[in-house]
């Protein structure tokens, strides 16, 4: 008898343990997690209610993200909760770190914090469970979540390729909903000058921000105005999102020597500024104070990053000019009221010459350019960002075209420096940041490219730079349910479709319900050809055109980012069958199921010793149509 009613007691318990319910998956991973029995279920007759004034902004944002994350429409409301309600409160919590909160999920929702921060990254995590099921069904259950780093980040080159203001908004709010807080945004750079017949002159290089202190100055293929730059900080800002601007000096400048061709260095090259030139310190200060003087400066935010990398180091009275130009405008940004933000670079230009270390935050890519337990033990907060693990070159051949995710998720945490391996939590890092730099300019990447190399590159880093615990979710189901999350609220940078689109017929100028679909997509569609003008757009989105006839050649092909692609065969007086494949490597146009020409990424010859690869890639547009001659019908897209 006594074994009898052991066997039941197990079985209750078993029974109670399996009623339970599992950790809900989120990213990134939840730090703590008290699973409950039953669901929350959101749905018409959900509320959000804000408890404290300061939340009301969040509350409607919220609503928002409901709405266009989860079809919802919840009313906002300070009232009092009651059943069904999500419930949004700031709460004082001794125990709880900054940016941390706390979720309660059982017949409300009630999401608290003692910072409005904390609060926001719960919303995040709730509607990441809530688009993860049909019924919009959350598990009961208690959460209590936090950081491990305070920098949790990516950087982005704006500078060798022009990156649309659109793209930016998009990855704050991508950001922003996996828990990503800081972006840095790279705003001058040059290409090699191996590619332009080692001419100076003829190189690539562009700054792409707005300037008045020096007219001209601003690349005229890509900027952002002044107001715009100002309009995304506010974005980031009620994101929750801080955005690090950088001007890179005094190496990386051939924008700014091709404006001031008399700061140039003649013996290291005109991307090197010369820091023996009294010009150089005026001009940079001039640059600076524009976007940081007065009481509504262009850089808003609390950091700024001015550069200081790769510089030349080979006679020592150049590395401590270095080291000077390092220090001056690290105490130059300051006197603004900024934390200044460098490049590591004082290894490689080891000198006498003091730099101010106290409060400014180094960009740790290479130990060999800047060894981390030196540069900690010289006082410098550090950001983890090595470059053997977080660094991608798209199409380039060196680096990574895409970050290796397995072995990031496995073995990687910003504790790890290049090979020089900290305690997680070391009070000297800050955190993490991955880097896309576009080395190659002029290689046909697409903005949609670097979004395919990029986003799941945040994915699988905003777990590890959230937390340095190992993860508890192996690598292949966290692949596999990473792909089930939306980019973020009201964002589809990669054309994802949900099934397949059909219709009967296109009429010119007609806009679709859809803006444009991604890489794995077959586009296919009837022509009654006749012949077109050249120009002739089939369809277009804000990311690319689609020629029926194009402005050259008169031949069916696509323009994006500047670049135009086109398939030799031109719509003739006749009834074809014409379809598009297009992937993350190549674009084929089939006529009537004959392939007329697959492009795919290939080197193109500089000169006889340089290539560079050129990627035709493209994420077709669907937005609007042209306005053709020809009759399309029977479209149908599928991914």
């Amino acid at each position: 008898m006594k074994h009898l009613l052991t066997l039941i007691a197990l079985f209750c318990w078993m029974t109670t343990v399996r009623a339970q319910n599992e950790k809900p998956f989120v990213i990134p991973e939840l730090k703590e997690w008290k699973g409950g029995k039953g669901t929350f279920t959101l749905d018409s007759q959900t509320r959000i209610v804000y408890e404290n004034e300061q939340l009301a902004d969040m509350a409607r944002a919220l609503a928002a993200d409901c709405q266009a994350l989860l079809g919802l429409h919840p009313e906002v409301t300070n009232a009092k909760a009651k059943d069904g309600d999500i419930r949004l409160s700031l709460r004082k919590d001794a125990q709880m770190p900054h940016e941390g909160y706390r979720m309660a999920i059982g017949k409300q929702v009630i999401v608290s914090a003692p910072e409005a921060v904390g609060v926001y990254w719960g919303t995040r995590s709730l509607l990441q469970m809530a688009e993860q099921s049909d019924q919009r069904a959350l598990p009961c259950g208690s959460i209590k979540d936090f950081p491990d780093y305070a920098v949790r980040g990516f950087m982005i080159d704006c500078g060798r390729k022009f990156i649309p203001l659109e793209f930016l908004q998009d990855y704050v709010k991508i950001m922003s909903y996996y828990k990503m807080n800081t972006f840095q945004i790279h705003l001058n750079d040059n290409a090699f000058p191996r590619f332009y017949q080692w001419d100076w002159n003829k190189t690539y290089s562009a700054f792409r921000l707005e300037s008045d202190t020096y007219p001209g100055l601003t690349a005229q293929d890509g900027w952002y105005s002044k107001q715009e730059f100002i309009d995304l900080q506010i974005l980031a800002e009620n994101h929750f999102v801080d955005i690090i601007p950088e001007i890179d000096a005094p190496a990386h400048s051939l924008a700014f020597t091709h404006y001031l061709p008399e700061i140039g260095s003649q013996k290291y090259g005109m991307d090197h500024l010369d820091l023996f030139n009294p010009k150089t310190y005026t001009f940079m200060e001039g640059l600076f104070k524009e976007y940081l003087e007065g009481e509504q400066p262009v850089f808003r935010g609390k950091r700024v990053h001015i550069g200081t990398d790769e510089y030349s180091n080979k006679e020592q009275e150049v590395v401590e000019k270095f080291r000077y130009f390092t220090d001056h405008f690290i105490r130059y940004v300051e006197g603004f009221g900024k934390q200044a933000c460098v490049w590591g670079a004082l290894t490689h230009a080891k000198g006498e010459t003091p730099v101010k270390s106290e409060n400014v935050v180094m960009s740790a890519w290479y130990n060999g350019y800047a060894d981390p337990k030196e540069m900690i033990r010289q006082g410098y907060d550090l950001i983890s960002v090595p470059d053997g693990w977080l660094y991608i070159v798209p199409a380039a051949g060196y680096y990574y075209d895409y970050l290796n995710t397995q072995k990031l998720y496995e073995q990687w945490t910003p504790a790890h420096i290049g090979k020089e391996v900290f305690e997680e939590k070391h009070p000297s890092i800050l955190g993490g940041m991955f880097a896309v730099w576009n080395d190659h300019a002029g290689n046909g990447i697409s903005t949609k490219d670097i979004h395919d190399r990029t986003y799941p590159a945040i994915q699988t880093l905003a777990v590890k730079m959230w937390t340095g615990a190992a993860p508890t979710v192996p690598y292949t189901a966290f692949n596999d349910q990473r792909r089930r999350l939306s980019e973020a609220p009201g964002v589809n940078q990669a054309g994802r479709l949900s099934g397949s689109f059909s219709q009967q017929e296109v009429r010119p100028g007609e806009t679709l319900p859809l803006r444009e679909v991604g890489y794995g997509y077959t586009v296919s569609f009837d022509l009654d050809g006749e012949r077109e003008v050249p120009g002739t757009e089939l369809f277009r989105s804000p990311s690319a055109v689609f020629y029926l006839s194009d402005p050259i050649k008169g031949m069916m092909g696509y323009a994006r980012d500047g670049y135009l692609f086109t398939f030799p065969y031109s719509v003739k007086k006749e009834k074809v069958q014409v379809k598009v494949e297009g992937d993350n490597r190549s674009t084929r146009l089939f006529i009537n199921d004959r392939l007329v020409e697959e492009k795919v990424i290939r080197k193109q010859f500089i000169s006889p010793k340089d290539s560079m690869k050129l990627v035709p890639t493209l994420v077709f547009p669907l937005e609007k149509a042209g306005q053709f001659k020809s009759r399309i019908t029977n479209l149908n897209i599928r991914q």
